[in-house]
């Protein structure tokens, strides 16, 4: 059986998932999401945006002891008030007393920083939100927000990353591993595409790794014969492969949720990782 492995959240000292589930745009109802808790998955991650809390508040309202829950004030209530009232509207939809990590989906330069990340810390004060994080958060925005922050740190930055977005390995990815701020990964299956069979010429130097001279053949075919794992959990391995970054993709269905958890318990090789690497270069 599957069991998703756990990666440490942060700075914090306790363990998520290393895939989770995301929640944008979903629409399987609970079963999914249920199926996802009991193979370990028990990160899920929503957003007031998305329309979606009431849907996991269901979800998990036999088994909140079970789940880490995730959500996201929307970049529009990024006042002091605002975020507050954001933030109970959330426990209510949710269903739940706490919310385990609460992020700024968005920065906002019109509303100041110090008064945003004041609103995060008053609600880990109250008791409402365990961990502060952000999304889509550039390295100056963090470096900004972290900055302003007097008793709680920044635990996670969600932002776009698979292996045909890649952009966050030049600064966002370092700089956030030297801070012991976990990277949560949105996409990461590029909308489903890296699901799929991929036909698509290599380089020689690919080639040559694979020890096949026919330049039409395809990585991902190769890894896919060579590991016996799906395209969608390659792509998913890869993005776990590396330190302090967790994967959320989202599925609406339980087959669907089942394969993207078996990317978790087993490992790319290194000549794996650099073959898929020159495929979608950075």
């Amino acid at each position: 059986m599957v069991v998703v492995k756990r990666k440490l959240l942060g700075n914090t000292g306790l363990e998520i998932p290393e895939i989770g589930l995301g929640t944008w745009r979903y629409s399987g109802g609970i079963e999914p999401l249920r199926a996802g808790v009991q193979l370990g998955a028990s990160l899920i991650d929503t957003a007031e945006m998305y329309r979606t809390e009431s849907h996991v508040g269901e979800a998990i309202s036999e088994i909140q002891d079970q789940v880490f829950v995730a959500t996201k004030v929307w970049g529009s209530n990024l006042k002091y008030d605002d975020v507050l009232r954001a933030a109970e509207q959330s426990i209510r939809r949710l269903g739940v007393s706490i919310i385990d990590l609460y992020q700024i989906h968005w920065p906002n330069s019109r509303v100041p920083i110090k008064e945003t990340m004041t609103a995060m810390e008053q609600l880990v004060d109250r008791g409402l939100v365990k961990y502060i994080g952000v999304s889509n958060f550039s390295v100056g925005e963090l470096d900004e927000a972290m900055s302003v922050m007097d008793n709680y740190p920044i635990v996670s930055n969600q932002v776009i990353y698979n292996l045909k977005r890649r952009d966050i390995e030049k600064d966002i990815l370092p700089f956030c591993l030297e801070r012991d701020i976990s990277i949560l990964a949105y996409t990461p299956l590029a909308d489903g595409s890296l699901a799929k069979s991929v036909s698509s010429n290599m380089t020689n130097k690919v080639a040559r790794l694979f020890h096949k001279e026919d330049s039409d053949s395809s990585v991902l075919e190769s890894i896919k014969e060579q590991s016996h794992k799906s395209f969608a959990q390659i792509a998913l391995n890869w993005c776990i492969s590396h330190p302090g970054v967790i994967a959320i993709p989202k599925s609406n269905s339980v087959e669907r949720i089942v394969e993207n958890c078996g990317a978790s318990g087993w490992s790319l090789t290194t000549e794996q990782i650099d073959a898929l690497e020159s495929l979608y270069p950075l």
